[in-house]
């Protein structure tokens, strides 16, 4: 049996989501957006910063990091916010270092300088994965 299962939203499921990017979302950092994947949004922030970890001291060279997280009502019932329970679990561990690593696969390290860029993403409405988003 090849039952096809319909979404919650209605959309087919070969359907793909909307998606829509909104610029300067943030007024204070260097650079923002909302990303929209159908329901699910993220806050994406930029920051810079004139320094790098120690072992990039001297050598030239930038580095590119992130932080995920998720606000407590995001899902569709209230979690506990994880500086509440002092870590980060290990799906948190493991996006950041995705978000991370797909970033410095793709970022010029030597242009930016000895500088950091700190993207931190936020999730506001998780409807699905929020990994890909």
């Amino acid at each position: 049996m090849n039952e096809v299962t319909p979404r919650p939203s209605g959309r087919s499921n070969d359907a793909l989501r909307e998606v829509s990017i909104t610029r300067d979302y943030l007024s204070q950092a260097e650079g923002s957006a909302l990303v929209a994947f159908g329901r699910t949004r993220v806050i994406c922030t930029a920051s810079v910063s004139d320094r790098v970890p120690g072992f990039l001291r001297g050598t030239g060279a930038g580095w590119v990091t992130a932080e995920y997280g998720m606000l407590p009502r995001s899902t569709g019932s209230r979690m506990k916010r994880e500086a509440a329970v002092g870590k980060q679990s290990g799906r948190t561990q493991e996006i950041q270092r995705l978000i991370g690593r797909s970033l410095r696969a793709i970022v010029n390290r030597d242009a930016l300088g000895e500088r950091m860029i700190t993207v931190d993403c936020d999730v506001i409405e998780a409807d699905g994965g929020t990994r890909t988003a």
